[in-house]
């Protein structure tokens, strides 16, 4: 007998929280479906797994993937802190990025046995939800071939990356995700050669639309065009 496909999304708002709590509440979600999954295979009657998507805010920190190479941190280990930002070598793929204040990070962990199994397609879906939250601000965004994440104005002198993506997935279950800049401190991004990309810039949602942007209004319609893409059969609000 099949595990039966849950595709009800677990919703919860985490708020200003450091990269490695967050990291660390990941690693328990995650370890809770893979735990199920395994159990799963000597259940004659299968529970289904649980699918979540947390949106949280971290305080200045640089993250490099396991791809990432070092020499794309322009700064010295020490001179960091001086800045007031921490540093954290991750499991996630890609290279090198930034999240702070003003920057909506997005982390689904979800069975993609619930979905679809085919990591390329979720990146892409992932993207899609981006592109299409974009949209509704009246901005253009774009895939980069071999380049994951969102760009504007992509084969232009100007072309420049509003969202930066990088995920983990083991057993078809995903952690890590998105982040979106939105009222993001552009200039922390001169410390880095951002996901290791030379020769585009970096830009964010309230620096195109001249204004400070609703991150609350942005977070309802990321949710609802995740909802969308990933044809989702309902949220759950968790603590």
């Amino acid at each position: 007998m099949g595990v039966m496909k849950n595709k009800k999304i677990k919703i919860a708002e985490w708020g200003l929280v450091s990269y490695e709590e967050a990291w660390k509440r990941q690693e328990y979600y995650f370890s809770q479906i893979i735990d199920r999954k395994r159990k799963n295979r000597n259940q004659e009657q299968p529970f289904p797994t649980d699918n979540y998507l947390f949106f949280v805010e971290h305080p200045p920190v640089f993250t490099i993937g396991k791809s990432g190479k070092m020499e794309h941190l322009l700064l010295q280990e020490k001179d960091i802190k001086t800045k007031g930002i921490s540093f954290v070598k991750t499991n996630r793929g890609g290279d090198i990025t930034f999240h702070g204040p003003g920057q909506i990070v997005g982390y689904p962990l979800l069975d993609l046995d619930n979905f679809f199994t085919d990591i390329h397609k979720y990146l892409r879906y992932l993207e899609e939800v981006i592109i299409k939250t974009l949209a509704d601000f009246d901005i253009k965004g774009a895939r980069s071939d071999g380049e994951t994440g969102v760009w504007l104005d992509l084969g232009s002198p100007f072309a420049r990356k509003i969202c930066a993506m990088g995920v983990r997935a083991s057993r078809w279950v995903t952690m890590h995700g998105f982040a979106l800049n939105v009222n993001t401190d552009l200039s922390y991004f001169d410390y880095i050669v951002p996901c290791g990309i030379r020769g585009k810039g970096v830009t964010s949602l309230a620096h195109e639309l001249k204004i400070e942007v609703n991150e609350k209004e942005v977070k309802d319609k990321l949710l609802a065009h995740f909802n969308e893409i990933f044809h989702t059969e309902g949220n759950q609000l968790i603590s």
